[in-house]
């Protein structure tokens, strides 16, 4: 999809227990089959927690911990959830929230930096979505998200080494200060060469549009 060493960059910030990020990014993917320009795009992915204070290390029905963060029932999270697969399937992406379990999403975010690292970025961010929102995998549990990490290239033993430290914290909290600096509320957010950006999920012709902006103002 993406072609690195391009004239537009793109910065996507992104959590992967959103499911409009997840959204945003078919829609991405499709904006760049659209665009004529797109093989001199590189998209680089930037980590956002949209709950840090969610406890780490673990796991919680999504449905649960939906309806306690925001004083809802679990009739309630499951109607408002239903609208949120209605559009995903709309991308071919068949979310599970009934089975899903939400996590703090730090040491994901972690092991994602070291992808970038092995030049796994864009396989790591696809991976991780998909077990998350479609496959409803528990990736509080360290084994699960070691062989998550592993089934896109990133070594096992490697990976199991940053969860045991401390490796890539800071450049996940410098990931989420740059977002907020930027004026980031939330995610997905979508800047584009540094001067453009929006948030939230939009049609295809707008990030086309955005794309296309941004490629005219790096050739003038």
């Amino acid at each position: 999809m993406v072609v690195s060493g391009g004239s537009v960059q793109v910065e996507v910030w992104s959590d992967v227990v959103c499911p409009w990020c997840y959204i945003g990014k078919r829609r991405l993917e499709r904006a760049l089959e659209e665009f004529e320009h797109a093989g001199r795009v590189r998209v680089l992915w930037r980590s956002f927690q949209l709950d840090p204070s969610f406890p780490e290390g673990v796991g919680e029905p999504v449905y649960d911990a939906l309806a306690r963060k925001t004083g809802s029932s679990r009739e309630q999270v499951r109607a408002m959830t239903g609208q949120v697969t209605q559009v995903a399937a709309e991308e071919g992406l068949d979310y599970d929230f009934a089975g899903g379990v939400m996590v703090n999403t730090f040491d994901v975010h972690r092991v994602l930096h070291l992808a970038r690292e092995r030049g796994l970025e864009e396989r790591a961010h696809e991976r991780f979505m998909r077990a998350q929102l479609v496959q409803a995998r528990d990736l509080s549990d360290a084994d699960t998200l070691v062989e998550v990490a592993t089934e896109v290239g990133l070594e096992g033993r490697e990976v199991r080494g940053v969860l045991a430290g401390s490796e890539y914290a800071e450049s996940v909290r410098a990931d989420v200060a740059a977002a907020r600096e930027l004026g980031a509320t939330g995610v997905p957010f979508f800047v584009m060469e540094r001067a453009f950006g929006f948030s939230g999920v939009q049609p295809v012709e707008v990030f086309v549009a955005a794309l296309d902006k941004a490629y005219r103002a790096g050739r003038g």
